[in-house]
């Protein structure tokens, strides 16, 4: 599953998933922009993927600004000509029981979490359908297909990164540019580290393999999705979650 000289974009880089997904991409062969709000996380980041050998650079963006986004991009465009796989992976909780929950926490979590996915996508899909080729991998979740209480405005931004994945497979299929979805699990991540021992093992209860997921196991399908190996599969989600969710 060589990516040798596509350019990848992924947003919520510094840290769990998204880093995972940076270094993955970039053991591939892929030069790789890793975006996030924290800047010293992002420097160090790209120094482990250099040491190792391979290439990335560093872009502090805010997704849910929208003049970051796109400043982000074009200067990820200017720098490496294009940008051949979008990752969105950047993502919030605000966590709390409908009746209760504010205003300003559904709108956070809408907006960083599905808002800005449409935003990247409509930044960087000129460079792919110049070149036509493009794999565009959005992270969602369980929640957003079973739902979750206490996380409406969670479950609702992912669900709705699933319906934007399919439109978006419709949109650009004939460019040679697919849209697929990557669903996780319970994944030990910094988002999850703040969760009960009794939450974390009613949660492995659920899990027919037994384990919580790391984030390894979401950037080995993310990686799978950008390959040439995934050129027919698109508007597609991918569960990785440990059989917790079948059918």
């Amino acid at each position: 599953m060589s990516l040798s000289g596509r350019v990848a974009l992924v947003t919520g880089a510094s840290q769990g998933i998204g880093r995972a997904c940076a270094v993955k991409l970039a053991g591939s062969g892929a030069t790789v922009a890793v975006a996030a709000r924290n800047q010293e996380k992002l420097n160090e980041l790209v120094g482990q993927i250099t040491a190792s050998g391979g290439k990335a650079a560093a872009f502090p963006i805010d997704v849910s600004d929208e003049e970051q986004i796109k400043n982000g991009c074009k200067a990820i465009i200017g720098q490496f000509g294009k940008i051949d796989i979008l990752v969105n992976n950047a993502g919030i909780a605000r966590d709390q029981l409908v009746m209760r929950m504010k205003r300003a926490d559904w709108d956070a979590v809408l907006n960083t979490n599905l808002t800005s996915a449409y935003i990247c996508i409509q930044q960087v899909i000129g460079s792919m359908l110049k070149q036509r080729w493009g794999r565009i991998v959005n992270i969602t979740s369980i929640f957003g297909q079973i739902g979750q209480a206490g996380q409406a405005n969670y479950a609702a931004s992912k669900a709705g990164l699933i319906g934007l994945t399919m439109a978006i497979a419709r949109e650009v299929a004939s460019r040679n540019i697919t849209c697929n979805a990557v669903a996780p699990g319970f994944i030990e991540t910094a988002m999850t580290s703040g969760f009960s021992e009794e939450f974390k093992e009613t949660a492995l209860k659920m899990i027919p393999l037994g384990r919580i997921g790391t984030p390894e196991d979401v950037a080995g399908a993310v990686e799978f999705l950008s390959s040439e190996a995934a050129s027919y599969i698109s508007g597609h989600v991918l569960n990785v979650n440990g059989g917790m969710l079948m059918g």
